[in-house]
């Protein structure tokens, strides 16, 4: 008896899921937009990346300058 009753609600539940799980077709297009935005924010995320070593190799390089002329400076 007890079998019975756990196998119908099983046989329920996986109904309902089946009744209301998106057909095949609109899971793919929701995919696809999945990976465009994530393209997206990967390439504005690597925009962000190269712009911010490019100013830091700019401080870098006039900390660089800064420190030879103060040094130049200093031995006179």
């Amino acid at each position: 008896m007890k079998k019975t009753v756990a196998l119908s609600l099983v046989l329920a539940a996986s109904l309902g899921l089946a009744a209301c799980s998106k057909p095949a077709a609109e899971n793919a297009v929701d995919a696809n937009a999945a990976a465009a935005d994530l393209n997206a924010t990967a390439d504005e995320t690597l925009g962000d990346v190269n712009a911010a070593i490019d100013n830091a190799a700019d401080a870098a390089l006039d900390n660089a300058a800064a420190a030879t002329a103060d040094n130049a400076a200093n031995a006179l």
